[in-house]
This record gives C-alpha cells, sequence and structure tokens, in this order.
C-alpha cells in the first residue's frame, strides 16, 4: 500500500529506531502520514536556532552538523548519523530551536511534523516512554560532554576524543579523523590554532597525524596519558 509523504521503502528504517519500535501500528502510521523525505545536498542548512520547531527530522542517510552561532562565533555540538533523530526535546515542548543545523555532506531526511509526534505522544503510552529514555540519554550525552569540557585540558580533550574516534573506527592503529580539523576544534572548544598545537603535543605520546589520518604508535602511553573514563567517555553509560 501507497503511503502519502513517505516513501514504502523509508518505513522500516525508521521503524527501527528506538523511539518507534515497540510504539503500536496504528500510531506509527498516524505519525507517518503526514511524514515526509526530502534529499538535501551538501551545505544546506535545515533548521536555525531560534526558530519553531515545526517538525522532527530523522536522518536516513549522510551526516548533519549541529551547531551554534552568537556574537559573530560559531561552535559546533554534535554529528546526527543515519539513523537517528534531531532535535526531539524542542518538537516535544513546542519550544524554538536551541540548535541550527546543516548537512556535512548529501542527506536524506524524514520531517515529521512535531505537532503529530506531541499527539502521539499523548495517545501511546510505550511511545511516551520511549521519547524519556531517548531524552534521558541525551542528557547524559550533555553531562559527559560539559565534564569534557570543563575537567580537562585541551591535550586531554583531544587524547580522548582519538581514543573514541578510534574505537569507533574498530580500534585500528591507524584511522581517519571524523570531519575536517577546523569544525574538531570547534566541538573541542578550542582554536584551530590551539587544536595544532595539541597535535603537536600528542607526538609525545605516539600519536603521527598527516593530514586527517590519525596513527597511534603507542597505545598505552597515550592511554596513560589521556586517562580515558566511561562515565565521560562510554556512549553507553
Amino acid at each position: 500500500m501507497m503511503r502519502p509523504g513517505m516513501p514504502d521503502s523509508d518505513y522500516p528504517d525508521v521503524r527501527r529506531l528506538a523511539l518507534f519500535s515497540e510504539m503500536a501500528d496504528e500510531h506509527f502510521n498516524a505519525l507517518m502520514r503526514g511524514a515526509y523525505v526530502q534529499n538535501f545536498p551538501q551545505h544546506i542548512e535545515l533548521i536555525t536556532e531560534g526558530e519553531p520547531s515545526d517538525f522532527l527530522h530523522v536522518i536516513l542517510s549522510g551526516a548533519v552538523d549541529l551547531f551554534s552561532v552568537w556574537n559573530g562565533r560559531e561552535t559546533s555540538m554534535a554529528t546526527a548519523r543515519p539513523v537517528s533523530t534531531f532535535i526531539l526535546a524542542a518538537s516535544i515542548r513546542g519550544a524554538p530551536y536551541l540548535m541550527s543545523a546543516r548537512t556535512l555532506e548529501k542527506s536524506r531526511i524524514a520531517l515529521i511534523p512535531s505537532q503529530d509526534v506531541r499527539a502521539i505522544f499523548g495517545a501511546d503510552n510505550v511511545f511516551a516512554r520511549s521519547i524519556v529514555t531517548e531524552l534521558a540519554h541525551c542528557y547524559r550525552s550533555v553531562v559527559k560532554t560539559q565534564k569534557d569540557l570543563k575537567l580537562r585540558t585541551s591535550l586531554e580533550r583531544l587524547a580522548n576524543y582519538l581514543l573514541r574516534q578510534q574505537s569507533r573506527a574498530g580500534g585500528e592503529t591507524e584511522f581517519d579523523l571524523e570531519f575536517e580539523k577546523r569544525r574538531l576544534a570547534s566541538y573541542l572548544g578550542m582554536t584551530p590554532e590551539n587544536l595544532s598545537r595539541a597535535f603537536k603535543g600528542l607526538q609525545a605520546y605516539g600519536v603521527v597525524v598527516q593530514g586527517n589520518r590519525v596513527t597511534i604508535t603507542d597505545q598505552q602511553d597515550l592511554e596513560r596519558f589521556a586517562k580515558p573514563n566511561r562515565l565521560i567517555d562510554d556512549p553507553h553509560s
């Protein structure tokens, strides 16, 4: 059966998300009835902070940068990758977006009207519990980010970021940075110049960087310096 707005082929990806996986079929179909999918080219601004949160976004392919701007300064807050949602809290509250979003690469994104999300939230207890779980995870991620920024030096932040990135890359001693260095500096709360100095500072702990390629030549020495902590660095804790 053809469903208006969103192709049938996109339903399974959305349905598999923990947020939607256990809700009643009739409520899921009602939620998707007003949803639609769009393809966006690279570097397109999707939402602007301060605007009304008209849609809950589900990224199906590509990558999205969540960022904020104030007084002529810009900082990267997070990266959304498939398949995941952004920005849930604003959609549930009917509040303005606190962050802007733009595509980092060509992306396919489903847009679900926020008013429908709020309506189903009130009708489906399982969906409501899933939303609370998702928001709790987001809150804990924010706390971990604050601890990383406030308790660690810039060198320690970079060292632990590299260890997390290495883990995501399968634990290999050589891997590529997730994104370009200017954005990495913003994400870590550093200037590009400070990031460059931090990379040089980590050479003493076995880190070699050529372009976006990172090689860790002394794993134990880097871990002794970084002192990774699951209450900061583990995304699942």
